[in-house]
């Protein structure tokens, strides 16, 4: 009598398939009613993986260099292994070299790293002789665990004499005297960055550092992040911003694999070539290709100030609040088109969508035509209290349908979240699930404010492919709120720049050629993009560097239109 390839744990009572025996047919997958089962084949060129956490469960091959005087970046979709690679190099997880029932000890793990820079990492790292700092991704929970003033945190933990440089670096003054429990998304961010600047380490690792940044902020960051490369130091950064990525890093890894399943971290290689690698879903040196399509950045013509039919039009828009106003130049929104909006933290951009949406009326002026909205806002709420299919049931039109499942469903991937709880998603899954429910709705114009947070690159893009889509096919119209330059480009039609004193005065421009938005925004900046000859992907110049001095003199901000 054979023996049975699925077994039901007597501890857990939870069902284990042996990997053994089992023959990847695919049967069990299939008549599974729940879709619970995953048969996942690995590629037979894998060598021994670094780390498996158990039986069925998620493991990773490889590590990336990290090295001296480099920011590395990591670049790859969620649950590919990244926040394991973290764990790992921080001293947090001691790597198994996949034998997670009798694990290493140290001698053998540094053996397995023989011969590659990462022998002497972990052999510092095993005698306690290295120090890692960490910046965590989740940062809303730094009130829970942190309390007092800005300064007098900032300043008890300034092991390296840096605080003033990096108070005027990320512009801090402000909010130094303003309590942690107090502070906004972006403004704990800054503060996270900073407590990790300030710390004397050997390591330093940064995961998602610009999220809830604006675009400055996020240049300011970079300059923090990029001063502990010039000491000397080495950092390790995971950014989904392509943009932020390429400004940070020095050399960049690629990690592909399955999600939940396993991954793989790639060769490392020079920032540039790395990202475009990435962008075509091809590893040449490997030649590994882990993405169907490439990538496209196709740049636009103009769009005509008179474009087609008017979904809706606006009168000049005021709005006052104690301490601050924002005010909005008259304005048309186009059947049709995907309209963005860019600007500063704090200067109305959330404001603007809520009077779009009837959640907040102006003080002065008015929206002429009367929409169906259908709203997503910034900050996003995980209280309810059952699961994504229950919720979905409740809340998203068409739920079920064809329709539903080939244009929202499968694009957003929540076939694998019907099951869990929505107060147990994480950010990302989480904002998945918002996009999509306010996607499926009838509505004539859909208002968007962040939707690329927490969304690795992947998901950005596959993002903006269903919002176009979806917003084309019926006749209706978008208004988009964003800081990710990369996605702003891949998916505007048309532009509204936000500009003035951040929480005391705000203006909006009408909608208006994305060229034109992008350079009156970039000038107020201070930087300058071109455009990468092989991809087409806008890329930032160095500050003083001759293209980036040569587009200042001519006022071409956004790239040359030469290129």
């Amino acid at each position: 009598m054979g023996e049975d390839t699925i077994t039901v744990n007597e501890k857990t009572k939870k069902p284990v398939i042996s990997e053994e025996l089992c023959s990847g047919c695919g049967i069990c997958t299939n008549r599974c009613p729940f879709n619970a089962i995953s048969i996942i084949n690995l590629p037979e060129a894998l060598e021994d993986p670094v780390h498996r956490y158990g039986e069925n469960m998620f493991e990773l091959f490889g590590l990336p260099v990290i090295s001296q005087g480099d920011v590395v970046g990591l670049i790859g979709p969620n649950g590919i292994g990244k926040s394991t690679i973290s764990r790992i190099l921080s001293g947090e997880l001691k790597p198994n070299l996949g034998d997670y029932e009798n694990p290493p000890g140290w001698d053998e793990i540094t053996r397995f790293f023989r011969g590659s820079q990462l022998q002497e990492y972990f052999k510092k790292l095993s005698a306690g002789k290295l120090k890692a700092v960490h910046k965590p991704q989740i940062i809303d929970l730094i009130p829970e665990y942190v309390k007092g003033k800005v300064y007098e945190l900032l300043s008890r933990i300034d092991e390296r004499g840096k605080l003033d440089f990096i108070i005027e670096t990320l512009e801090l003054q402000p909010i130094l005297k303003r309590d942690i429990k107090n502070l906004s998304g972006g403004e704990l961010q800054s503060i996270a960055i900073a407590a990790a600047a300030l710390r004397d380490a050997d390591f330093y690792y940064f995961d998602e550092p610009t999220s809830w940044l604006d675009v400055k902020q996020r240049l300011n960051a970079v300059k923090v992040i990029r001063s502990l490369q010039e000491e000397g130091k080495a950092v390790m950064v995971i950014e989904h911003d392509l943009a932020a990525l390429d400004a940070l890093s020095d050399y960049v890894h690629v990690l592909y694999g399955k999600p939940g399943a396993y991954g793989v971290v790639s060769k490392r290689r020079g920032v540039r070539v790395g990202i475009n690698a990435y962008i075509k879903g091809f590893l040449r040196e490997e030649n590994v290709r882990f993405r169907k399509g490439e990538i496209q950045f196709k740049i636009k013509p103009p769009t005509p100030e008179e474009e087609g039919e008017t979904l809706t039009e606006y009168t000049k828009l005021t709005k006052k609040y104690k301490g601050f106003q924002l005010n909005v130049e008259e304005g048309k929104v186009y059947l049709k088109e995907i309209v963005t909006a860019f600007g500063p933290n704090g200067i109305g951009k959330t404001t603007f969508a809520k009077i779009l949406a009837g959640e907040e009326k102006p003080d002065n002026g008015k929206i002429k035509k009367k929409l169906k909205v259908a709203y997503k806002p910034q900050y996003l709420k995980s209280n309810f209290k059952g699961t994504v299919r229950e919720f979905l049931h409740l809340n998203a039109q068409g739920y079920g349908t064809k329709i539903f499942k080939s244009e929202i469903a499968r694009p957003f991937s929540l076939e694998e979240l019907e099951d869990k709880k929505v107060e147990e998603l994480s950010g990302g899954e989480l904002q998945r699930l918002s996009i999509a429910t306010t996607l499926s709705m009838e509505a004539d114009l859909y208002v968007f404010d962040e939707p690329t947070a927490f969304l690795d690159v992947e998901q950005r893009l596959m993002t903006a492919k269903a919002m176009r889509k979806i917003i084309e096919g019926r006749d209706s119209s978008a208004i988009i709120i964003d800081h990710d330059i990369i996605f702003l480009d891949y998916i505007s039609d048309r532009a509204m720049v936000f500009y003035g004193m951040p929480g005391i005065e705000g203006y909006a421009t009408s909608p208006t050629e994305l060229r034109r938005a992008m350079n009156k925004f970039l000038s107020q900046v201070g930087i300058t993009f071109r455009r990468d000859k092989e991809t087409r992907r806008p890329r930032v110049n160095k500050i003083n560097s001759f293209l980036d001095r040569k587009q200042k003199e001519i006022g071409e901000y956004y790239y040359l239109k030469i290129e």
